[in-house]
């Protein structure tokens, strides 16, 4: 077996369809545009780049074919935040393989040790964690825009390699027909009440103001997590600049209190429902079906982040800003489900407000670090 790296066009197009080949007889899988993947590894594209580096490889068995591929980085904004320096590995793909799987991991860690690194964790993204990160390990069923799916056998192959969790990522379901609990409803109605309280959603024509919005809210509630790094307003345009296709400005809700930004929620239409036959391309005749489909609507939404001030973080303003979407979502009689992903097992109060909606259990990835 040989490990080559991705340096040109041939070799880059065997990295795209290698996953082609290992997917092509599961139907719950749904292939990401190639134009997607390719963006993380674009320096023109992908702001990581200004505080980080990465390289990809793909990897050929004895008779050439192309058998798996991975790519490792380092985010120097994130890596010397841990007890050891910690790089990361991501877009695994590999046949059912141990040999294999190894020599795409031995690749990564040589990489990421001659970059100063003295572990990685995998598989993540060069970029937020909001999209290609995690193993799948529970709940094998299509996923949403973003969210990463693999075969059962991954986990052997990272478990066996030496992996360990580093924490779980919880992505959990809500029906959208179905009531709030009676608890839920009446502190969300009683919340949205309140004077000097007031809930807008997001408007591509003030988009300034709230993507700045945003940016103070994320970070101020997300301070006291571990290795937090701040979000920066050039990333969050990228993020809304990526959405701006599939986005419905009434699926993205702020609260403020006395006209202070205090908690926010971001929900997109899942687009693989508008992508799913597509293999990743996104040709003439993609585009008009993409099109076609944004037009006619998809019945499932993702929650891609919620956010609230630390001094608001017991207002129960996150129950209103579901009221807020319900009133939206309810007469238009399109949406079934919403799903709420993902949660780390760290975060206590996203998983109780999960809870408190009532909404069930969907998938669960796992966030996986080794220790050279």
């Amino acid at each position: 077996m040989q490990v080559l790296p991705v340096q040109d066009s041939k070799t880059v197009k065997e990295f795209l369809n290698v996953a082609r080949t290992i997917y092509k007889n599961d139907s719950n899988w749904i292939c990401p545009l190639d134009n997607d993947v390719e963006a993380v590894f674009d320096k023109e594209k992908n702001p990581f780049f200004k505080h980080g580096t990465c390289i990809r490889w793909i990897l050929k068995d004895k008779d050439g074919v192309t058998i798996g591929r991975v790519a490792a980085f380092v985010n120097e904004k994130k890596a010397h935040q841990y007890e050891q320096p910690t790089g990361g590995l991501g877009f695994f793909e590999c046949i059912n393989d141990q040999s294999a799987a190894f020599k795409l991991f031995d690749a990564a860690k040589k990489w990421l040790q001659e970059q100063g690194m003295s572990a990685m964790d995998g598989p993540i993204n060069f970029g937020e964690n909001d999209s290609f990160w995690g193993l799948l390990v529970e709940g094998f069923t299509p996923p949403s825009y973003g969210m990463n799916y693999n075969p059962p056998y991954y986990k052997d192959l990272f478990n066996n390699y030496g992996f360990i969790k580093a924490y779980e990522q919880i992505t959990n379901h809500l029906e959208v027909r179905k009531p709030f609990p009676e608890r839920f409803t009446k502190i969300a109605n009683w919340v949205a009440g309140k004077p000097g309280y007031t809930f807008e959603h997001f408007s591509k024509k003030k988009a300034e103001k709230y993507v700045n919005d945003l940016m103070e809210i994320y970070n101020d509630a997300w301070k006291d997590f571990e290795n937090f790094v701040p979000i920066k307003k050039e990333t969050l345009l990228e993020s809304f600049k990526k959405m701006e296709m599939i986005m419905d400005e009434k699926l993205i809700w702020f609260a403020y209190i006395n006209g202070e930004p205090a908690s926010f929620v971001v929900i997109i239409p899942d687009a693989n429902q508008m992508i799913k036959d597509f293999n990743g391309k996104l040709g003439l005749v993609e585009k008009l079906k993409f099109v076609y489909r944004r037009w006619k609507g998809v019945n499932r939404m993702r929650a891609i982040v919620m956010g609230t001030k630390s001094a608001f973080q017991k207002h129960g303003l996150e129950s209103a800003l579901f009221i807020k979407l319900k009133e939206y979502v309810l007469p238009m009689e399109q949406y079934d489900e919403l799903e709420l992903s993902w949660v780390g097992d760290f975060n206590d109060k996203m998983l109780s407000i999960h809870q408190a909606t009532g909404a069930t259990f969907g998938k669960r990835h796992l966030t996986l670090r080794i220790i050279f």
